[in-house]
């Protein structure tokens, strides 16, 4: 790939894409706002810049990967100023996708482009290259991006025009909490049962109720290992995104919006930095019973 990349936001997801476009020979250039995040990629072959500014007058293509809908706007905005004709933007952050459409079509009146490209699969699945990447935007952008996208995910899905692949996104969250919630009922009953939780997983993961949740989150849960993929605080942005979303549709989510109260206990209950699949720990508090309490023993 020809063009220089810029990539904003070295966070959880952030740090394992910045690193697999390096490795796949890109010439990257990266910020992030706490400086010492972009030791490692420095160290791996990336530049750094000095700020977004910078970044945006250098790279022709930049990607973003920050936490919420104000902080996209506000990179984008702190670029606009120094980018080059042409430049494209690709936010594979979760965000609004209403605000997502007027950002693109303020880049598209200074003949710039976006791309929104929400990312799923976990912190493992930006380590290992193979999030799954739902885009939205112009086909011809897309084609341009390919190579970067190649570098992070294996399934790579263009959705439709600016704002579906966000809305696609919110759709991948809907039913990523809501298994859990069933991840996290079934490992509470199972364990008032008095089952071999670890004999209970293998049986059932590889059936009809086998999912990606299950599989990778179950054992964590059973293991009382509650280091993130995804944050409980990222989550509950997300389904506040979720739910803003269906009430400007009318559209009744009963399970998601029950995850959101859960997820929103639980963050105040100070849990907000453990991982997504602590939720399971809000139906302990109900029922008062401890999944794999002598695992964690």
């Amino acid at each position: 790939m020809n063009e220089p990349v810029g990539f904003i936001g070295l966070g959880v997801m952030g740090r394992g894409m910045a690193h697999n476009l390096v490795r796949h020979g890109v010439d990257l250039t990266v910020w992030n706002r706490t400086a010492s995040g972009t030791k490692p990629l420095e160290k791996a072959g990336a530049r750094v810049a000095s700020s977004i500014r910078a970044l945006a007058e250098h790279c022709t293509i930049v990607i973003l990967c920050v936490s919420d809908t104000p902080d996209v706007v506000a990179v984008i905005e702190e670029a606009i100023p120094s980018a080059r004709p042409g430049a494209l933007f690709i936010d594979t952050s979760t965000i609004s996708p209403s605000v997502t459409k007027t950002l693109a079509a303020q880049l598209g009146a200074r003949n710039m482009h976006m791309l929104d490209a929400p990312i799923s699969g976990g912190s493992e699945g930006a380590a290992n290259g193979t999030l799954s990447i739902m885009i939205g935007g112009e086909e011809d952008q897309v084609a341009r991006a390919m190579p970067c996208f190649e570098a992070m995910g294996t399934t790579i899905t263009h959705v439709g025009g600016h704002g579906a692949g966000q809305t696609v996104k919110l759709v991948n969250q809907i039913l990523v909490v809501v298994n859990m919630l069933a991840v996290s009922e079934a490992l509470t009953f199972a364990e008032a049962g008095g089952l071999d939780l670890e004999k209970t997983l293998e049986a059932v993961t590889g059936g009809a109720a086998g999912s990606w949740m299950l599989a990778n989150r179950g054992p964590q849960c059973t293991q009382r290992d509650w280091r993130p993929g995804f944050t409980i605080d990222l989550q509950l942005k997300d389904l506040r995104l979720v739910l803003d979303a269906a009430d400007e549709l009318g559209v009744p989510l009963v399970g998601a919006g029950a995850c959101f109260h859960l997820y929103r206990s639980l963050q105040r209950n100070g849990l907000g930095s453990e991982g997504n699949h602590a939720l399971v720990k809000a139906l302990e508090r109900l029922s008062g019973i401890e999944v794999g309490k002598q695992a964690g023993a």
